[in-house]
């Protein structure tokens, strides 16, 4: 699996030109089952169906609602089915679009008990890592908060809520099943695990997230323990996700699967941990 650069990261959140990056065209496409893939090519965002209704996951960059509703469109479902939003983590990259997106489908948007009030007022929560470089976002409407392991079931469909923080205070991965051909499998869809802080920010320890190591160590543990068939990255590039739809074009919705994706994805966060306290040690 790649290995995500700790810089691109910062640097992104940084420009609005690598917010462009993020937003670049890209056709939507069905993963597995009643699972596509609707955001645009540096950011993900799925749509979950089902006959009583959509559940889309995440929604990109304040660029973004536009292209994920005509992917919605495209796919030949309708953006009023949608009932609920659910968020990973709350930075402008994956939520800042979730306003727009709520006014066309009057979706319920879902985050964590530290996400939801970010989602809320727009305004970043001061013990984020990242608060010194990221924007107010749009105030999310119909917002509510699910706890660790709650399951949010819409018709035959059923999501469970993960708390991983430690990107962000408030981050999400979610788990479900999906089906097809008589196959079922586990599908995560994972929140960034990645310790990266802005402007002297310390996952060695810092008084404004004091517990930001031991909840990444946590989080990276947790997505690393989930049951993982089929996972797609917040980042799409970090779960490998363009090299496996090139596979797909020949081996179909199978070239998606791969059962250690997880615990390779856990381990790559664990890597970039540990360089970023060694970094943090020699800065001392």
């Amino acid at each position: 699996m790649k290995k995500f650069l700790l810089s691109f990261a910062i640097a992104t959140l940084a420009t609005s030109a690598c917010a462009g990056d993020w937003d670049e065209p890209q056709e939507p496409f069905a993963i597995y089952g009643n699972v596509y893939y609707v955001g645009p090519h540096g950011i993900s965002a799925l749509l979950v169906t089902s006959p009583q209704g959509h559940i889309l996951l995440d929604g990109a960059t304040p660029k973004s609602p536009d292209a994920i509703a005509a992917h919605v469109r495209q796919l030949g479902f309708k953006l009023e089915d949608i009932k609920y939003i659910l968020t990973s983590h709350e930075h402008f990259d994956h939520a800042g679009g979730i306003a727009a997106l709520q006014k066309l489908t009057g979706a319920t948007v879902i985050g964590s008990v530290k996400s939801a009030p970010v989602l809320a007022s727009g305004k970043p929560n001061p013990g984020d890592p990242q608060f010194a470089g990221l924007p107010d976002m749009t105030p999310v409407a119909n917002t509510r908060a699910v706890r660790d392991g709650e399951v949010v079931k819409l018709g035959p469909l059923a999501l469970t809520a993960h708390y991983t923080p430690g990107h962000t205070q408030g981050g999400l991965s979610w788990t479900w099943q999906a089906s097809e051909n008589g196959r079922t499998v586990n599908m995560v869809f994972a929140d960034s695990l990645n310790a990266i802080g802005a402007k002297g920010f310390r996952y060695g320890g810092d008084q404004r997230y004091p517990q930001a190591k031991a909840d990444i160590e946590r989080s990276i543990a947790k997505v690393a323990s989930l049951p993982c068939d089929l996972l797609v990255s917040v980042h799409p590039e970090q779960s490998d996700l363009w090299e496996r739809k090139e596979k797909a074009a020949k081996q179909g919705s199978a070239a998606f699967i791969d059962p250690q994706a997880c615990r390779e994805y856990a381990d790559d966060a664990k890597a970039r941990l540990a360089k970023r306290l060694a970094e943090e040690a020699n800065a001392k």
